[in-house]
């Protein structure tokens, strides 16, 4: 991985159901990024449609993400800069005829134009779980692109450890997370105890994240008008340090920032935590280690 990498956090407020508006404001936070130096920009998940699976129309525009995935395609080659497009809601042939699967997608394009990476949302979060198919037991993959070996995952995913520890495994120093997490998705009971608990989570876990994987997490989630439950927090976070840059809670907006490198050869000479994920005799089984005889 480059010793220093520029990387453009953007906070979006995803209009619902206005692709083309939402791609349009997307795209010109891109070039502003590209223009600032940034090799890469990432956007937060369902920043096309917002999350309204139950509108008649929702489907519909779903069946429209090839259409878009090409534009942040060329929008990657115009600009010259790498693209995580938060993620697109994807339509797909189900088992049974006339059955449409919706997947949850997010794709690392490159500064040329292609995808290096396809990640499908594995944990989905409760109420996601009526329409979304996840990617089941399929492994977290580790994708080689121009900013070295980089993993995805998507929102929820952040509560699962297991997922972070396949992907440094494989020797992934980048975890890029879009997100669409809200102070709501707390239960009345919880709100009761904080209404700001799920801020207190994300800012908490993502630092957890990096110390204890030695890695850098860009996050990027969404923002909106005060008041209907956005959380924001769209931020860049290394182990030691902490949150490199981070957005407010509700309002859109971005910020670029250098990442050094170092910082995790560093954590990692000090944590030796991939060292001793990398022991033949480690004592905990991962899906991801070495399979172990059963006595």
């Amino acid at each position: 991985m480059a010793p220093l990498v520029k990387v453009a956090v953007i906070q979006l407020y995803p209009k619902p159901m206005q692709l083309e508006h939402n791609f349009n404001k997307a795209a010109q936070y891109v070039r502003a990024a590209a223009a600032q130096g940034a090799e890469l920009a990432v956007l937060p998940e369902y920043h096309l449609t917002n999350w309204l699976p139950k509108d008649p129309a929702f489907l519909g525009l779903c069946d429209q993400w090839e259409t878009y995935l090409n534009k942040y395609k060329e929008l990657a080659k115009e600009c010259g800069i790498c693209i995580v497009p938060g993620t697109i809601v994807e339509t797909h042939p189900g088992e049974e005829e006339e059955e449409n699967r919706l997947l949850n997608v997010a794709y690392f394009i490159d500064h040329e134009g292609t995808v290096k990476g396809k990640y499908v949302k594995k944990n989905l979060w409760g109420p996601e779980r009526e329409h979304l198919t996840g990617s089941g037991r399929d492994v977290h993959e580790v994708f080689d692109t121009p900013l070295g070996k980089v993993g995805m995952l998507i929102c929820w995913d952040l509560a699962f450890p297991e997922a972070f520890r396949e992907l440094i495994a494989q020797g992934a120093k980048m975890i890029i997370v879009p997100t669409f997490w809200t102070l709501n998705d707390c239960s009345p009971a919880g709100l009761k105890h904080n209404p700001s608990a799920e801020a207190l989570f994300l800012d908490n876990i993502l630092i957890a994240r990096a110390f204890e994987n030695t890695c850098a997490i860009v996050f990027a989630n969404a923002g909106g008008p005060p008041g209907r439950g956005y959380a924001g927090l769209s931020q860049v976070v290394v182990p030691f340090v902490g949150a490199l840059t981070r957005l407010g809670s509700c309002a859109e907006g971005m910020s670029v920032v250098d990442v050094d490198m170092q910082i995790l050869e560093d954590a990692e000479a000090n944590y030796q935590v991939r060292a001793d994920l990398a022991k033949d005799d480690w004592h905990y089984d991962y899906r991801h280690g070495r399979v172990k005889e059963k006595l």
